[in-house]
């Protein structure tokens, strides 16, 4: 497997060679990635963990200046950010009036359960209020959270050691439990 940061540190040179070696650098691990985080949502989703891969993807390579990643960690954090605005977007366009969005398709097993598009949107709109507060545990949440990323990934991804990014991560579940209780 061909080193993500040389790669990308390639592609900020110009090269258009790395630019094409990229994507199959780094499609297995943003696979298992998504793999994760689509493991999380209520079966019968239209979305799975290849087209929010490739969703993702598209995205990255869009972004202006994309070319200017600080290496694997920046990439990643970038790929974890890509996903969760995917699936809040879907969460959104399902909940829609124009998409039926008061119409809840109901399974048998979960009649007691939340509502998984409500949770999320719920979600982001705490990840928004905690980022105003405390950005870095806003970044850990999502890295937790929409990539299944480690402490020690995250650590190496926000230049933060692990303990930081454990303490970022308690409190940051805290905040949010309190937040998402109003």
């Amino acid at each position: 497997m061909c080193d993500v940061t040389a790669l990308l540190s390639a592609i900020h040179g110009g090269d258009r060679k790395a630019a094409e070696k990229l994507l199959p650098a780094v499609y297995d691990e943003l696979r298992k990635l998504a793999a994760h985080r689509m493991a999380q949502e209520r079966p019968g989703q239209t979305l799975d963990a290849t087209a929010l891969v490739h969703e993702a993807y598209l995205r990255l390579v869009k972004i202006p200046n994309s070319e200017q990643w600080d290496g694997r960690g920046h990439f990643f954090a970038a790929a974890a950010e890509a996903m969760r605005r995917i699936l809040v977007e879907k969460a959104r366009q399902k909940q829609s009036l124009k998409r039926g969005g008061l119409r809840q398709r109901v399974f048998v097993e979960d009649v007691a359960g939340p509502d998984e598009d409500s949770r999320l949107l719920a979600l982001d709109d705490a990840l928004t209020r905690l980022a105003a507060e405390d950005h870095l545990a806003a970044e850990v949440v999502k890295m937790h959270h929409f990539c299944g990323l480690g402490h020690e990934t995250v650590a190496e991804s926000l230049g933060l050691t692990v303990n930081q990014v454990r303490q970022r991560w308690t409190y940051a579940k805290a905040w949010l439990a309190r937040d998402l209780k109003r």
